[in-house]
């Protein structure tokens, strides 16, 4: 079946199963977890970024100038539910003036205060990180299975979809799933630009607008994320660029000047606030092995740490594993796995894991092709039952 010059075929339908399944235990996540203290506070600071910024000088909302967070959880959390409360204004002004349930046309008289008013705001609220997640999901399968085919594509979206702290980050508001949604991006958009460059003039505008989009909002989400992926993409970018390194400069500088932007923009064009984020701290760093080492050891990723270890055994002993597909992911997974943050609370191990994924991904689709097929596509199987099943009994509180 082709729509639009897309072929839709097997693999096509066992990812949209795979992204089904992500979207069905987010689903049944939300069901069942409570709006808590931290929901409503992005719900209203993101309102108030959408409807009413503060008109105190110098501060940008009051939550503050954001300047040790990113503002695009915020914003993002607070779109459904002020364009709700914009859809209730405007029926409500189609009505007769003395039929109109709200008087001046607001919602209780002020930007905020009508919970009763809006409707499912847990679903709203959380919604557009679900979504983010699943579209993280796709990405990571399009990436995979052109670089490692069908089998490695869904392996490593299976690995993504079972895995348990991608539930839980994509089913409340924050900004690292925004962020590993951006870095991932910005990593292959940067491989994308350069392989552009070796083609047709026409082709270079719509993927440097790409990279240019992807950067601006890694760098909303978080500042640290976005300067990583500055420097690695702009790194992969030199690499593969061959004979057009002369552009890289000037792509990657049109890419940061278009990134300040955005994020200038994401302060409702505000100098004053938008200065606050090179003074918040949020891009300070440093190295531990903690979240590694917690990440490994927590009985619901026995699947994912099972498939790691065997995949880095290939890696090192096989060589026909060892080229630049399977290997591009790697400074990147070792880059971020070690980080942490040392001014802001957030969890630059979790911006690994695409990565992670990627790499596993790509080692076993290399196994499945040797001798030992048969052996491997057993273990295959097993890992995603194995790490399905440990996953859903994390979600349901059984580990």
């Amino acid at each position: 079946m082709r729509v639009r010059g897309f072929t839709i075929g097997r693999p096509q339908q066992v990812a949209a199963l795979l992204l089904l399944m992500l979207l069905g235990e987010c689903g049944w996540t939300l069901a069942h977890q409570p709006l808590d203290a931290n929901d409503y506070r992005y719900a209203r600071c993101g309102r108030e970024m959408w409807e009413a910024p503060s008109v105190l000088q110098g501060y940008f909302t009051t939550c503050g100038n954001l300047n040790g967070d990113g503002i695009f959880a915020y914003r993002l959390a607070g779109l459904p539910l002020t364009a709700q409360r914009l859809l209730l204004l405007g029926v409500d002004r189609l009505r007769r003036p003395e039929d109109r349930l709200y008087a001046n046309g607001s919602l209780n008289g002020t930007t905020w205060e009508a919970r009763h008013e809006i409707r499912y705001v847990k679903y709203l609220l959380r919604l557009p990180f679900v979504l983010f997640a699943v579209w993280l999901g796709g990405g990571l399968w399009w990436v995979a299975r052109r670089l490692f085919g069908d089998e490695g594509g869904a392996f490593a979206l299976a690995l993504y979809v079972f895995c348990p702290a991608v539930v839980a980050y994509a089913t409340r508001p924050n900004n690292e799933v925004l962020a590993m949604w951006g870095l991932y991006g910005v990593i292959y958009t940067s491989m994308g630009v350069a392989h552009a460059l070796q083609g047709p003039r026409p082709t270079w505008r719509p993927r440097i607008v790409l990279l240019t989009v992807a950067l601006g909002l890694t760098a909303t989400a978080h500042l640290l994320a976005a300067m990583l992926g500055f420097l690695a993409g702009a790194a992969f970018f030199y690499y593969l660029a061959d004979r057009r390194r002369g552009y890289v400069a000037q792509i990657m500088i049109f890419a940061a000047l278009g990134a300040l932007l955005i994020v200038f923009a994401g302060f409702s064009l505000r100098p004053a606030a938008f200065l606050y984020v090179f003074s918040g701290g949020s891009a300070r760093f440093w190295f531990s092995t903690h979240a590694v080492r917690a990440f490994l050891a927590s009985p619901g990723n026995a699947g994912i740490a099972v498939a790691t270890a065997v995949a880095a055994v290939l890696y090192v002993a096989v060589r026909r594993s060892r080229y630049f597909g399977n290997t591009a992911p790697l400074p990147m997974l070792l880059g971020l796995a070690f980080v942490y943050t040392t001014q802001v609370v957030s969890a630059p191990w979790l911006w690994a894991l695409p990565f992670l994924f990627t790499f596993v991904g790509g080692v076993f689709a290399d196994a499945l092709e040797s001798r030992q097929r048969r052996v491997f596509v057993l273990l295959t199987l097993g890992v995603v039952v194995t790490q399905a099943a440990l996953c859903w009994s994390t979600l349901a509180g059984l580990l």
